[in-house]
């Protein structure tokens, strides 16, 4: 039996809070082998995991006993990048990311306005002009004809680039004179006329002076985003949003009303601060938790902008936008890392990834002195030469599976028939990278299940391609649980406390209404959370009403 700690009083010297949990089929990690038995928790930790009997004499023979239902009970998820302060905003956003065209986007933002009035900002939107007819795209006179003077920011489905209406633009002091950023880009139309469409690092701005407007106090709007993540079986978090999201996790903290793991990114925007404060990655509670600070290196598949070392299909002019380069970005990464701050780098297209690899090079001996761990999130297109080096720098994969189905058939359209490994978790984790899963909601949905069935299948969930984007990057099951389970946690320097069900560690837990090693692969996107446990405390049960 696996057990710690004296059962019978707290920290403090108090009473304990204990409780039993009983499962038939008990995974303690994704590649243990399952048992009858159940777990003691008390006071939100696993205090012991084995037989009934055994259990219950730890947590006093008093403590209520509760039987779990559900096929199998696992570690709870670990999401290694979401955008929680977006995720807030989406739920009362329009969602026009399954438009076929112009047209049935713009009614369908009318509808959602008909339904919707008031004066107040629109964002959201996720608009997705490579599902439209060639050459479409969103216009801020568009906009203006559906929202009036109502203010309008709305977003590609890929989050690097944003549509303003002209009372948007107007309200954001944007007109002809605004300079285009170093690693931005202001559309402008055939007549020269600003066509409100920003894109990377102008898009950032103008989206982060609205998402300052709309989440002034958003405690209450990550509060709906903690539920929302407990119905997938989500109990801990990398956010990546900016420092209104911490200061509002960090209030639902204090008044006892955090249930979900917070590993709280720092905005480049806030380094400063970051590091006036005298935070350093890893610092926290049982709640929330310094993560580190992200860069960008470039933009992202669907605008175009992902930076590649060879030109787009049918673009010979285009290679992508260099969002930061690897000299500039270097010198950050160095500043960060003395400071005692990890760092998340954004790199998409393969020469982004190079970058960023040569600019981990170069503060690798920084990165060691500082006992710290750096991360390329996306990691989606990497050459040949590239991928011995995550493992040889230490170097995390902070992937979402979910990018590689939902990209197709773009990216094959896009990038076309190139010597680059696309998507590549099998071979990154062959060759001794460290690869975590993640969803990059609101990009993509939170449900680990959908990241779990893209990472085994490398297919849509409606079965596309037949044999799925490159079938030799599979991977099983239970690696793919392990990414977004025990291996997450410990990517994070977290494995002492989430990741697998042992003594001592949180009880943080989830039941499945299907096995996942059990099921067919195709059917692993249909399986559902049927109960989701935190500190010890059911926080979701699936109503099968």
């Amino acid at each position: 039996m696996n057990q710690i700690r004296d059962p019978f009083v707290n920290e403090l010297g108090g009473p304990v809070a204990a409780k039993v949990f009983v499962h038939p089929r008990i995974l303690t990690n994704a590649h243990a082998t399952p048992f009858s038995g159940a777990i003691a928790v008390i006071d939100g930790d696993i205090a012991a995991i084995g037989s009934l009997e055994e259990c219950r004499e730890i947590a006093g023979m008093d403590a209520p006993v509760t039987e779990l239902g559900g096929a199998v009970l696992l570690p709870g998820f670990f999401d290694t990048h979401l955008h929680s302060g977006a995720m807030a905003l989406q739920f009362q956003s329009p969602d026009v990311s399954e438009a076929n065209s112009l047209a049935e986007a713009l009614a369908q933002l009318r509808a959602w306005n008909a339904e919707n009035p008031g004066t107040g900002w629109v964002v959201g939107g996720r608009w997705n002009a490579n599902r439209w007819l060639a050459g479409e795209t969103l216009h801020r006179r568009d906009l203006d004809d559906v929202f009036g003077d109502r203010p309008v920011a709305l977003n590609t489905v890929d989050g690097h680039s944003v549509c303003l209406n002209s009372s948007a633009l107007e309200q954001l002091g944007i007109d002809d004179n605004t300079e285009q950023l170093p690693g931005g880009v202001i559309e402008r139309d055939e007549s020269g006329q600003l066509t409100g469409v920003l894109r990377e690092n102008n898009s950032d701005v103008a989206r982060s002076r609205v998402t300052e407007l709309l989440l002034n106090d958003c405690a209450e709007l990550l509060d709906q985003v903690q539920q929302h993540l407990h119905r997938f079986g989500v109990t801990a978090i990398t956010d990546l949003d900016g420092e209104q999201v911490r200061d509002g996790y960090l209030k639902l903290a204090a008044e006892n009303r955090l249930r979900v793991r917070v590993r709280k990114g720092i905005p480049v925007t806030a380094l400063d601060r970051a590091i006036a404060e005298g935070r350093r990655t890893g610092d926290g509670d049982r709640w929330v938790v310094t993560g580190s600070v992200k860069f960008f290196s470039d933009g992202a598949l669907g605008s175009h902008t992902a930076l590649m070392h060879e030109p787009y299909e049918s673009d010979e002019c285009n290679c992508g936008v260099e969002v930061t380069s690897s000299t500039d970005l270097a010198s950050d990464v160095a500043r960060a890392n003395s400071n005692g701050i990890a760092v998340s780098t954004h790199a998409i297209g393969d020469r982004a990834n190079t970058n960023v690899l040569d600019a981990y090079e170069a503060t690798a001996e920084i990165t060691r002195q500082h006992g710290l761990r750096n991360s390329i999130e996306h990691a989606q297109h990497i050459i040949e030469s590239d991928i011995d080096r995550f493992q040889q720098l230490n170097v995390i994969a902070s992937m979402q599976p979910i990018h590689c189905t939902g990209d197709y058939p773009l990216s094959v359209t896009l990038l076309g028939d190139r010597a680059t490994h696309h998507y590549p978790w099998h071979t990154l984790m062959e060759r001794g990278a460290l690869v975590t899963f993640g969803s990059d909601a609101p990009i993509e949905p939170v449900a680990p299940l959908y990241g779990i069935h893209a990472a085994v299948t490398r297919q849509r969930r409606d079965g596309e391609p037949p044999e799925g984007r490159e079938p030799q990057e599979r991977i099983s099951v239970a690696d793919a649980v392990d990414s977004y389970t025990g291996r997450a946690a410990d990517a994070f320097g977290l494995g002492d406390r989430l990741g697998t069900l042992e003594a001592g560690k949180y009880a943080d837990f989830v039941t499945l209404d299907a096995d996942p090693f059990t099921c067919s692969p195709g059917d692993l996107w249909r399986i559902r959370v049927q109960q989701t446990v935190v500190d010890g405390e059911v926080v979701y049960q699936l109503n099968e009403e």
